[in-house]
């Protein structure tokens, strides 16, 4: 059960606030703030998680849903997975389709017995709440004004402090350390002095048009397919739901992409001449994601650790933004725990390096898988002729194969 060292009422700048105070006050109700509370508190550690969304908001909001095995792992270890594991689909591979082909990649061969599962983000943060909940932890939804002060590297006159309000009601958490886990667009990382980090950016010159389709999957494993009009993807959410994807340009404007255009140009771009046929359904959702690839260094500063989407961006080809995320506060809760169990800071003054060596390697992955499966604006003849080689390369030796394999089941959590 979460508890406060104390509860009182404090002036700041003539502004009376209510005062709480935890170890750790977790910025951002996501993936990454979920899973850091609730290892800490499997360890014994208080925390607080704020979040300026609602409750219903981030438990419906449709996200990416291909869960690596290290995440799976650490989602049941943790006492989350059972509704995963009773409705999240188990894949042991994917399928590359190009010139007319379909090659399978077979993660359960190449790996070891490996595989990723298929379960929706928005899904993944109903069972973290429901967890957090039930174990007397504390998540306050619809907090405005979020600000902090106090965590930076110079001495200051208290500890960091989460300042914000709560339905109208100014308040402010003191705490031993902030976690940052608010996203790109989160105050977290505008909070550091300028200068402090660098941010390394790479923005694609193309986009995916998704869709949910009220269709079975076409496909019992992902098809990613690469035509001369373009990528796409054939995924699922469920079986009877379908996720696809087209190629776009960044700027595509929906109003010109009535759904029978989208069948028409998803049979186009997943064509096979092995029989296989795309089921078409009642399109109940469309957007268009732009592709880009960012990452801050370092990923702290002070008592201030920034993890997930706000320390880093992934373009969605290699699947790889929620188990970022997870790899990332894993680090941090074991670094946590050495240091309130025997009082090591070594730990913690390692997260970001030991974090970013993981970060750069699948940057490094998703870089290269949207590089390999997308047509480029500037591309040409002998570019469309090599990218063909290489997927023709890729499908045809172990060693190509093994390594997307391990990339995309995932790297090592350490």
């Amino acid at each position: 059960m979460v508890t406060f060292a104390t509860r009182s009422v404090q002036v700041f700048e003539g502004i009376a606030q209510r005062s709480m105070r935890t170890k750790v006050g977790i910025i951002g109700a996501g993936p990454a703030g979920l899973v850091l509370s609730h290892l800490l508190h499997l360890q014994g550690i208080e925390s607080v998680v704020l979040e300026t969304r609602s409750r219903q908001y981030c438990e419906e909001r449709v996200r990416a849903g291909v869960l690596e095995q290290g995440t799976v792992d650490l989602l049941n270890e943790i006492g989350a997975g059972a509704r995963m594991m009773r409705e999240g689909m188990v894949h042991y591979g994917v399928n590359l389709r190009f010139s007319g082909r379909t090659h399978h990649i077979d993660f359960r061969e190449l790996t070891g017995g490996r595989g990723i599962m298929i379960y929706a983000q928005h899904e993944v943060i109903k069972d973290l709440v429901k967890a957090r909940l039930a174990s007397g932890g504390q998540i306050l939804f619809e907090v405005e004004d979020v600000s902090i002060r106090d965590f930076g590297e110079t001495k200051s006159s208290g500890k960091p402090t989460i300042l914000f309000r709560k339905d109208g009601e100014a308040q402010q958490l003191v705490c031993d350390f902030i976690a940052g886990c608010d996203g790109s667009h989160g105050i977290c990382r505008s909070s550091i002095p300028e200068g402090i980090i660098t941010s390394f950016e790479r923005t694609y010159p193309f986009a995916w048009l998704g869709i949910l389709a009220e269709a079975p999957p076409s496909s019992e494993e992902l098809i990613y397919s690469y035509h001369d009009r373009g990528f796409a993807l054939l995924s699922m959410r469920s079986p009877q739901i379908s996720r696809l994807y087209l190629q776009c340009k960044p700027d595509e404007d929906l109003n010109e992409w009535p759904d029978e255009r989208i069948w028409q140009e998803l049979h186009t771009r997943l064509t096979s001449t092995e029989g296989w046929t795309l089921t078409e359904g009642r399109i109940i959702q469309k957007g268009v994601t732009g592709m880009r690839s960012a990452v801050i260094e370092p990923m702290q500063y002070g008592k201030l650790f920034i993890a997930g989407d706000a320390a880093h961006i992934v373009p969605p080809t290699g699947a790889k933004g929620l188990n970022l995320a997870v790899a990332d506060v894993r680090v941090l809760a074991r670094a946590f725990s050495e240091y309130y169990s025997a009082g090591r800071q070594n730990p913690l003054e390692a997260y970001s390096i030991t974090c970013l060596r993981r970060v750069w390697k699948v940057q490094r992955f998703s870089w290269w898988m949207t590089s390999l499966l997308h047509r480029w604006e500037s591309e040409n003849a002998f570019d469309h002729r090599r990218q063909l080689a290489e997927l023709d390369y890729l499908t045809s030796s172990r060693a190509a194969s093994q390594t997307l394999a391990e990339n995309y089941v995932g790297l090592p959590m350490e």
